[in-house]
């Protein structure tokens, strides 16, 4: 099944953000999947997964990026 396209930007509060991060961490290191659910969806991100890191800076705001690309299987 092809799922639509989708491109959603979620808040979290600074201690959901944090827990997030730590899970993340923790199935890197241990080369599991990760699981998270974004706005209602639920994203299984597979262990061969491409990480990077990204910075942007435009009109007086800085943003870095974690980013977490695959193909589906």
């Amino acid at each position: 099944m092809t799922k639509g396209k989708r491109d959603i930007e979620k808040n979290y509060p600074l201690d959901q953000f944090v827990e997030k991060l730590r899970r993340l961490a923790d199935a890197i290191e241990t080369g599991e999947r990760f699981e998270i659910q974004i706005a209602g969806e639920r994203i299984s991100v597979p262990a061969r997964a491409d990480f990077s890191i990204e910075h942007e800076r435009s009109d007086g705001e800085e943003e870095i990026e974690f980013q977490i690309k695959w193909k589906p299987e």
